[in-house]
């Protein structure tokens, strides 16, 4: 491992030499390429060099231990060993982490796409709340959120929506949102005050690009309509609403959010070829069976991975067994806690398989 980390700080002061350079401008492709190439290794290295200063903080310790004969200054380089060793064990794991394969769709933005389970209204409603949730977390990280599609029901629930999040690094914190949430609580409506519980499905996936999956036009259907909703800037007197079939497939998707056809058409395409991808994506990760089970986040969508308890107060990720008895609060979109708990369990899992190889 140590061999390869000098190889990367070697590349890495090569490369900022590069950047260095006066006429590195000249070609911005070249440019944009090495500076996302430093972005990327600058942890690693920053990390590596802390590491070193916390080994060589180690040999000036125990020098001093040898050299020494005044009590309180061997005390001193006692405790001073001691940090300097847990220092060493603390960056070595930060090593193994950040040299871990990194999935190549973390730097991509999103298709975010809920849709009410079962529940009835209860359950459209959730569906909305978890959407707003996530609008509220991305709108943190400063992401932009862009609906796609819309089915609205109707007492202001949602029975099924798709976005797009467009910020570095959505998908490496979102993705391990798929799956069936479930929400316990007393619905305004029910008059005998007896807690009901819903669900709604959350998909996470990469966006696609043109590189990534390639669509024959032959293979789509195109129809154009007027859009529908309950009024207001969804609803035009034109028909610019899309509905896209992919017939190899079956996938549909409608898209009426923009006042342009083209737009809508294009938000359409995005989505489908999102779609193949995620499809194309999963298949892979199942013929890798057992890697797919021992990760966090990355089973069946089908699988319950939270439950959002109101009367109690808690939400529970039932992946990791974490409670947190704060669910207003992640309502509102401070969720980084739970992904930060699902993705070092990721980690640790990665870590667990890495060393059995070895």
């Amino acid at each position: 491992m140590f061999d390869h980390l000098d190889d990367i700080l070697i590349h890495y002061e090569e490369l900022m030499q590069e950047l260095n350079s006066p006429n590195v401008t000249e070609d911005q492709n070249r440019f944009r390429k090495l500076m996302k190439e430093q972005s990327d290794l600058m942890p690693v290295v920053d990390t590596y060099k802390a590491y070193k200063k916390a080994n060589q903080d180690i040999q000036d310790s125990l020098a001093m231990l040898e050299e020494e004969n005044d009590e309180e200054m061997r005390e001193l380089a006692k405790e001073e060993l001691a940090d300097a060793k847990q220092r060493v064990t603390d960056l070595e794991r930060q090593l193994k982490i950040l040299l871990l394969p990194k999935d190549p769709n973390d730097d991509k933005n999103i298709i975010l796409e809920i849709r009410a389970g079962a529940g009835g209204e209860e359950a459209a409603l959730f569906a909305a709340e978890l959407y707003r949730m996530y609008v509220n977390y991305a709108e943190r990280n400063r992401w932009k959120v862009e609906i796609i599609s819309l089915s609205e029901s109707g007492i202001g629930g949602f029975k099924e929506v798709v976005a797009m999040i467009t910020g570095r690094g959505a998908y490496s914190k979102m993705k391990y949102e798929s799956g069936v949430h479930r929400v316990q609580r007393v619905p305004e409506t029910e008059s005998g005050g007896r807690i009901h519980t819903s669900t709604a499905t959350v998909a996470v996936m990469p966006e696609a690009e043109d590189v990534d999956v390639q669509i024959d036009p032959k293979d789509c259907r195109i129809d154009v309509m007027r859009a529908s909703g309950n009024g207001g800037q969804c609803v035009n007197t034109t028909d610019s609403a899309v509905r896209l079939t992919h017939i190899p497939t079956g996938i549909v998707i409608y898209s009426q959010t923009e006042k342009s056809q083209l737009q809508n058409k294009d938000k359409a395409f995005r989505l489908l070829r999102s779609k193949l991808y995620d499809m194309e994506l999963e298949k892979r990760q199942n013929s890798e069976a057992e890697e797919r089970r021992s990760q966090i986040g990355t089973g069946d969508r089908s699988e319950k991975i939270r439950t959002y308890n109101f009367p109690q107060g808690r939400v529970t990720d039932h992946r990791i067994k974490l409670t947190l008895y704060r669910i207003d609060s992640i309502m509102d979109g401070d969720i980084q806690e739970l992904l930060d708990s699902l993705i070092a369990a990721d980690q640790a899992a990665k870590l667990s398989r890495l060393n059995e190889a070895v």
